[in-house]
């Protein structure tokens, strides 16, 4: 076994492989010897919630609110009374999973996207989202849609690293009723989609490099007889942290072998749905969020998208713990006035999960003290506003991490009227090391988030 970086790996006598954590014990000599500890890489990600919130549980200051009546197109602008500016962020019913963490996020109101008239309303909530650019800028589409700022960041930070980016999707459902745009947020440039994963098993193939003709053997055993070599090699410290990490693959292998039995179980029973709605959405949106955090942690990637579900599918998915059989969000998005609990719960269910992988960032020790999610930035959000007005102002953001110190967080920022979403799309680029001045339909940068 040769180690020699802290992208090196383990490998198995049948071909598997895992990457490793920074480990200061198989460190180059010249950064052990140097009193400066290694600066930790910053990583990227986006956590994309489909077809807006409720706004009066998700928003500071609406709780009072109305509920809107459905509006089946794009005319609709909310007007909204927070004070443009920086404040302590007040806790809401949605906001509420972030308590232990909020001294570690951002909430950013105010930001626009500019609807390009001609297509669905849907179509470029999530397709553009990561793009932004102005309409009719983009003549070769029906959508405003550009090459989305993962990959334009990734141009320049995902060089050295075994993936420059990684796409996955919590969307397991076969009966496509959309087209591609509905159900991608990340794009190689206009019309050339990035495809998601989808499959917790392919991910973790992707990753780990099991070789097919060993499906029924788990890497962490494949290199089981390395990493006990390894231990005996390492500190107390690297010890302890090299056990956490493998500790977290056991338990992704786990995650994925319960999950693949419910699946065969369910195939084995008469029910209206596909089995794919019963599967546990919680489960699976957290195993995806722990693939996620091992890849950043074994620096296998430095940037990465997870998409929660899919933007206006009707398909109903099954929220444990919230209701007793699969449910259609979309469906009952358009009927706000008469779902507004059972919204709220989702609303509060996917910020939930979006906690968790905070949490499980922050909770991973960096080689300079500092915590992963520190060295990040990972950015929750919709393409739209409100799910039942459809509207494209005012959208729900959620910016966490600091991006190695870079961020102002803690705060509840309101951004002016009329300020682009791509301003924040800007200034992530900029925290991120890229030397652009423009993009997509920015404006500018959000002065007020940068440190």
């Amino acid at each position: 076994m040769r180690i020699t970086s802290r992208r090196s790996f383990l490998r198995g006598a049948s071909g598997a492989m895992l990457g490793l954590p920074w480990l200061e014990s198989i460190a180059p000599a010249a950064t052990r010897r140097s009193e400066q500890q290694p600066r930790p890489p910053q990583r990227l990600g986006f956590f994309y919630v489909p077809i807006g919130v409720v706004r009066r549980a998700f928003f500071p200051g609406e709780g009072h609110a109305g509920l809107p009546a459905f509006n089946g197109d794009f005319s609709a602008i909310i007007e909204t009374t927070t004070q443009v500016g920086s404040q302590p962020i007040k806790p809401t019913p949605t906001l509420e999973p972030l308590a232990n963490i909020k001294h570690k996020v951002a909430l950013v109101t105010g930001l626009d996207r500019t609807f390009q008239i001609g297509t669905d309303v849907h179509a470029q909530c999530a397709s553009c989202f990561l793009s932004s650019a102005a309409p009719f800028t983009v003549t070769s589409s029906a959508w405003p849609m550009e090459r989305t700022l993962d990959h334009v960041v990734a141009d320049q930070i995902g060089q050295t690293t075994p993936f420059s980016t990684l796409e996955f999707s919590c969307n397991s459902h076969q009966d496509n009723q959309e087209s591609m745009y509905f159900d991608n947020i990340s794009w190689y440039g206009t019309g050339h989609v990035a495809p998601s994963i989808r499959d917790p098993r392919k991910a973790y193939r992707r990753l780990f490099g099991t070789q097919e003709v060993d499906q029924a053997r788990n890497v962490t055993d494949l290199v089981l007889e390395d990493a006990r070599s390894l231990q005996r090699e390492l500190g107390h410290a690297d010890r302890e942290k090299f056990a956490e990490y493998f500790e977290s693959i056991r338990t992704i292998e786990n995650q994925m072998d319960r999950l693949e039995r419910l699946k065969g179980e369910l195939l084995e029973v008469s029910i209206p749905e596909p089995p794919e709605a019963y599967l546990p959405r919680g489960a699976y949106i957290r195993l995806m969020c722990d693939l996620i955090v091992v890849a950043f942690q074994a620096g296998l990637t430095r940037v990465a998208s997870l998409m929660v579900a899919p933007e206006r599918w009707n398909t109903p998915f099954m929220f444990e713990g919230l209701f007793d059989k699969p449910i259609s969000h979309h469906l009952i998005s358009h009927q706000q006035q008469d779902y507004s609990s059972e919204l709220e719960q989702i609303d509060r269910f996917h910020m939930a999960q979006f906690a968790y992988l905070l949490e499980r960032l922050d909770g991973i020790q960096e080689a300079d003290g500092s915590t992963l999610l520190d060295n990040t930035v990972f950015t929750y959000g919709s393409g739209l506003g409100d799910g039942a007005t459809h509207q494209y102002n005012d959208l729900p953001i959620v910016v966490a991490g600091s991006g190695s110190g870079k961020f102002k967080l803690g705060q509840h920022l309101h951004c002016a009227e009329g300020t682009p979403l791509a301003n924040l799309w800007l200034s992530q680029a900029k925290v991120m090391g890229l030397g652009i001045d423009r993009f997509a339909d920015s404006t500018g940068l959000i002065p007020q988030l940068l440190a």
